[in-house]
């Protein structure tokens, strides 16, 4: 063999023994068959077999089993993100003529896309109460090929009965979907309440360190993984194994992560909730929260992040305050190490109901510092918001 055939041709080495801890990176587009029928015929290896990279690989199919499993589903497929993950659910099951009904309490994108892109494929997209099953079964009707939940829901943190929204959906032919971003299959398993989708956004505390991007779409029965892998082939989507590589990674520490940033979540929650400036907390692991009861009937543990509605007459100030935090970092997104706190409006992605609160609301999510400097944040924040509210006499 010539040298420039040796430095193109890739030695087979034994892996006999290497049995390390970590997974493996595996890098590869084309895969390589023994034989023309061998070729002819890989079709038949299936969804567990290899012929292409974008179908998968070996570290990306580890991930994919490791979240089928926490999961309780059938089969799970990556992509690039959650929002990917959320629309990729809702278009391989949906077409022209059908009807979509999405939780009015929904991650924003989500809104959009269904608006916009869906509208344009001739789906119609409405929006239900989040909180009441009997808003949804009044809206529901034999167009409705998809109920779409997110639970608790972005921002404002509504818990939903997904028993009761399954049963309805179910019994007029319609497919449930859940975003479980905020719990994760640690805290919650909306397959085992009877939904046939779930999504994860896999870049907040699955991976857990605010480095990648990459969701995940678990469904409850092989009969529905055909229609996603499709959609992911005809739109060439898929991850890069080093990305899953640093999810896996992360997905290691996840459970004690989460236990810590709870734990700091209820504490901060109080300082909030005990505060006079503050009008109230939406969390649900705190009684008194709207949906705490269904929070502890269904779900296995919470994560750490909540919203603060303040008074209306210093809400005007929040954003402001902000900027004296000196360990909490403000940004989009949750679940890394850093504690991060965003001002989110909501008001104008309600149609379906009317959010009568203030309509600046502060979006904390606990990360890994020490307790003791998240605390004094806060209240160096809290004390700087006084500090206004009395020189502007709102308080």
């Amino acid at each position: 063999m010539k040298d420039h055939t040796t430095c193109v041709v890739t030695p087979k080495v034994k892996t006999d023994g290497f049995d390390p801890l970590g997974v493996a990176v595996h890098r590869g587009s084309t895969i390589t068959f023994r034989s023309a029928e061998e070729y002819a015929n890989r079709a038949a290896r299936g969804m567990d077999g290899y012929s292409y990279g974008l179908y998968g690989t070996p570290t990306t199919r580890t991930l994919e089993r490791k979240i089928t499993q926490l999961e309780q589903g059938a089969r799970t497929f990556l992509t690039p993100s959650g929002q990917a993950s959320n629309a990729i659910s809702m278009v391989a099951f949906v077409g022209a003529g059908d009807k979509v009904l999405i939780a009015d309490n929904c991650y924003p994108p989500v809104r959009d896309f269904a608006t916009n892109d869906l509208k344009r494929l001739g789906v119609t997209a409405g929006f239900y109460d989040p909180s009441s099953p009997r808003d949804l079964e009044r809206r529901i009707d034999d167009r409705t090929r998809m109920v779409w939940c997110e639970s608790p829901g972005s921002t404002t943190m509504e818990i939903q009965d997904l028993p009761a929204i399954v049963e309805i959906a179910h019994g007029a032919g319609a497919l449930v979907g859940c975003d479980n971003t905020w719990a994760t299959p640690l805290n919650y398993k909306p397959l085992c309440h009877g939904v046939d989708i779930v999504t994860e956004a896999l870049t907040k505390y699955v991976s857990g360190h605010s480095d990648v991007l990459m969701g995940s779409i678990t469904v409850s029965t092989e009969a529905l993984a055909g229609s996603i892998r499709g959609v992911l082939g005809r739109y060439g989507i898929g991850v890069s194994p080093d990305d899953a590589a640093l999810v896996l990674r992360g997905m290691e520490t996840l459970p004690v992560r989460l236990a810590y940033a709870f734990e700091s979540a209820l504490e901060l929650a109080a300082i909030f909730r005990d505060h006079p400036l503050v009008d109230r907390v939406l969390f649900p692991p705190m009684p008194g929260c709207p949906g705490h009861e269904l929070w502890k009937r269904d779900f296995l543990g919470a994560s750490g992040v909540f919203s603060v509605v303040f008074k209306p007459e210093v809400s005007a100030h929040v954003a402001a305050t902000l900027d004296t935090l000196q360990v909490f970092a403000i940004g989009a997104s949750w679940g890394g190490t850093r504690s991060l706190v965003a001002p989110m409006q909501v008001r104008a992605n309600r149609s379906a109901t009317e959010w009568t609160d203030d309509d600046l609301l502060l979006r904390v999510s606990a990360g890994l510092e020490a307790r003791e400097d998240l605390r004094a944040d806060i209240e160096r924040m809290l004390a700087a918001l006084e500090e206004k509210a009395a020189v502007r006499g709102a308080w």
